[in-house]
């Protein structure tokens, strides 16, 4: 297993990433707002499946440390992304699921799903993102993903990241060679 996503058909991209356990706390990172923050957005996310919710992405705040955005990211960096997204699945402590992009994706949004299974002292998440409208999204959504991940799994260790944009950098043009 490495940490890259995979396209496993046109519209999926898959990650899977062994973390640091319990499975209660790994959960209590996709779920609770405090811990979610600190890699990925804030919002209160409901726990009745069917409710709309909106969520903020702010990305210099993940971290002390500062790094300048890419140039087609330094208004978002600026002002932060904000979209709605519905609940589709609340499994606590093993399963989280939701819309993602439905203002963006003008009512055509994607699924993110988020399954976590204890293995000994560690816990694998397995990330699908399904209803992937096309190859761009898909190399777009593979990048995010896999730094805010990579940001997840500092904090689930306990480590202060480097600043986002530093970590998103790493994989330019990474996903474009990796899915061909």
């Amino acid at each position: 297993m490495d940490n890259y996503g995979k396209l496993v058909n046109p519209h999926t991209v898959v990650f899977e990433r062994l973390l640091p356990g319990p499975v209660e706390r790994v959960f209590d990172y996709l779920w609770n707002e405090e811990k979610r923050k600190t890699w990925f957005t804030t919002g209160a996310m409901p726990t009745k499946v069917g409710e709309r919710f909106r969520m903020h992405w702010q990305h210099r705040e993940y971290s002390p440390h500062s790094s300048t955005p890419p140039d087609h990211m330094k208004e978002m960096d600026k002002n932060g992304h904000s979209d709605y997204f519905t609940l589709l699945a609340y499994e606590p402590p093993y399963r989280l699921a939701y819309t993602f992009g439905e203002e963006k994706l003008k009512g055509n949004p994607t699924e993110v799903e988020f399954l976590l299974k204890p293995e000994g002292d560690k816990v694998r998440l397995i990330l699908t993102h399904s209803k992937v409208p096309d190859r761009s999204y898909a190399l777009g959504v593979s990048r995010g993903w896999h730094s805010h991940l990579d940001v997840l799994e500092y904090q689930l260790k306990n480590e202060t990241p480097p600043g986002f944009w530093d970590v998103f950098r790493r994989y330019d043009g990474v996903y474009d060679k990796r899915y061909g």
